[in-house]
């Protein structure tokens, strides 16, 4: 298994820290960027190789990977994805495609989490689970917010933003276990949903596999701290909890 990164957006509504980095490398304790603490959990989990896929601001990681590679002691592969700014990631997700083949521990390059959700995650492995989704069911939801309808037996029934919130058994954080058997089924998913609408997210990826019959299941994170970075408000959120990891 090795780690995911989706690190090629933008990030617009952080200028002005995104006019000449990527959103994965704001920094949120000194020096430290949302991207160290992902490679951290990451080589914490005995983790040794992760790809990173890359596009806005591109140069700034590959400037930095060998840096990274000897502060985590990993092997890191970039990914170029060359419609970065012009298409959602649900693209981003299916350039990696052939690393997802290894099985993966994804992280969106914009959400900081400590390393219990990668934990949690690999203990709910071993029950036939293909694909397993870090789930908050602590958290108050509004309408920004991944929201997922569980049920019990059958897993993920609904993923999106596009929910009303008393709907929902909670927000997926932006982290997910894929093992490698599920690498074809998801990239197909992938391919479906880009082209249906290039602006689509990689949840409606997700969407697309539970329409097709897959079943997708969840692990409650429990009541953690973490945020995703969309803009200055969750960046001062985000420096708030990354300086107690």
């Amino acid at each position: 298994m090795i780690g995911l990164v989706l690190a090629a957006g933008a990030g617009r509504r952080l200028r002005p820290y995104t006019d000449t980095l990527p959103k994965a490398l704001v920094p949120v304790d000194g020096d430290t960027t949302i991207l160290d603490l992902t490679l951290a959990n990451f080589a914490e989990i005995g983790l040794t190789e992760v790809a990173i896929i890359v596009g806005y601001r591109k140069e700034a990681v590959y400037a930095r990977k060998e840096a990274l590679e000897a502060k985590y002691g990993l092997s890191l592969t970039l990914i170029d994805n060359d419609k970065a700014e012009e298409w959602n990631n649900a693209y981003s997700l299916w350039c990696g495609r052939d690393a997802l083949k290894d099985g993966v521990i994804l992280a969106n390059g914009d959400t900081v989490h400590p390393v219990s959700v990668e934990k949690t995650l690999l203990a709910a492995r071993g029950n036939g689970q293909k694909i397993i989704l870090a789930l908050d069911t602590v958290k108050q939801l509004a309408d920004e917010e991944m929201k997922v309808v569980v049920d019990p037996d059958k897993g993920v029934q609904k993923i999106t933003k596009l929910m009303d919130p008393a709907e929902a058994t909670g927000e997926y954080i932006g982290v997910t276990l894929i093992e490698g058997e599920a690498a074809a089924d998801l990239a197909d998913a992938l391919k479906v949903t880009f082209e249906r609408d290039p602006d689509l997210y990689y949840e409606d990826g997700y969407q697309e596999l539970v329409n097709r019959g897959f079943k997708v299941d969840v692990a409650p994170i429990g009541d953690v701290k973490w945020v995703e970075i969309d803009n200055h408000d969750d960046l001062a959120k985000g420096r708030g909890i990354a300086c107690q990891y």
